[in-house]
Parts: C-alpha cells; sequence; structure tokens
C-alpha cells in the first residue's frame, strides 16, 4: 500500500497561484495513477483532476481546466497540482488519492484506494 501526505496549502488572493504537493511512500509510487480532489464546507467531495501512472495523460473537471496543472516526479514520489488564476470558490480542503489502475483516470471517488489528510485552500475575494 501507500501512505499520501498533501502540503502546500494556505490562504492567497483571488488571481493568485498555489502549488499543492503529495508526497507518497510505501509501495512504489509509479504503480499508481494519482487524482486530486477536493471538498468545501457542506459540500460533497469532487474530482479536480487526474494523471496516469507516466504522467502522460491528465484529466480535469471542467471549471479549473486551463487554470490547474497536474505533474508528477516518479524519481521524488511526488505528485502536484499547479494552481493558477484561483477564485474564491477553489476554497477547499485538497486532497490527493491513489489508484491502483496505473492507467486509472477515474473522477470517481471509489475508484481510488488510498487518500491523504488533506491540506486547506482558502482564496479571498
Amino acid at each position: 500500500q501507500v501512505q499520501l501526505v498533501e502540503s502546500g496549502g494556505g490562504l492567497v488572493q483571488a488571481g493568485g497561484s498555489l502549488r499543492l504537493s503529495c508526497a507518497a511512500s510505501g509501495r512504489t509510487f509509479s504503480s499508481y495513477a494519482m487524482g486530486w480532489f477536493r471538498q468545501a464546507p457542506g459540500k460533497e467531495r469532487e474530482f479536480v483532476g487526474a494523471i496516469n501512472w507516466s504522467g502522460t495523460n491528465t484529466y480535469y473537471r471542467d471549471s479549473v481546466k486551463g487554470r490547474f496543472t497536474i505533474s508528477r516526479d516518479n524519481a521524488k514520489n511526488t505528485m502536484y497540482l499547479q494552481m493558477n488564476s484561483l477564485k474564491p470558490e477553489d476554497t477547499a480542503m485538497y486532497y490527493c488519492a491513489a489508484d491502483e489502475d496505473p492507467d486509472g483516470s477515474s473522477g470517481l471517488l471509489y475508484e481510488y484506494d488510498y487518500w491523504g489528510q488533506g491540506t486547506q485552500v482558502t482564496v479571498s475575494s
């Protein structure tokens, strides 16, 4: 199995940028497809984006396309979420997750096998 730890969250003004990291330990990181999800207070957890094991394929929810970029460095066992042009509606707890299907690209929570504890992102207007 794999353990996941997110970092990089914080408070930023609208229009600003943040880069989240998801550090993995345990089983070989490149064995997993990875995803980012977020959950705002009172709302369900939602898919943000995903990346396959090699980083050659990425997928995003429509509302973040063109603003967010997912990448991974398998040598560093780390996935990233670069968030630009942030909006107040991006405020949420952000979670990374690992899918045992290395070519997975699912936006469905139940497809992911391991989860981190989350990092808070707050965007002020």
